[in-house]
């Protein structure tokens, strides 16, 4: 728990690993504040999150379009993969149908 500050951090857990193996934080750090939480899907609640986004979507209240930086096809996934890896992509469509 040494990543955040003393007496008010807050560490968010993004994921476990395959083993999911229990974490360990001593008990005196929670006492003095600091925290630990986790998220899943950014703390969305699909049900009822999901309508609202797609709605602020049709209604383009969300520009989604502009976090689209690549449309490859399927026989591309390997440089979608390496463009998301070298920092060059931020967000692809991998298109079923698409050829390219």
């Amino acid at each position: 728990m040494n990543l955040v500050a003393q007496g008010w951090g807050k560490t968010v857990i993004l994921g476990v690993d395959g083993s999911a193996a229990p974490i360990s934080v001593p008990s005196f750090d929670i006492m003095r504040g600091r925290s630990v939480t986790g998220s899943l899907f950014g703390g969305i609640k699909p049900k009822t999150d999901i309508p609202i986004l797609a709605k602020k979507c049709m209604d383009k209240e969300l520009q989604l379009d502009a976090l689209v930086t690549h449309e490859l096809g399927l026989q591309e996934l390997n440089t979608a993969f390496d463009l998301l890896l070298q920092g060059k992509c931020l967000s692809c469509i991998i298109w079923m149908d698409k050829d390219k």
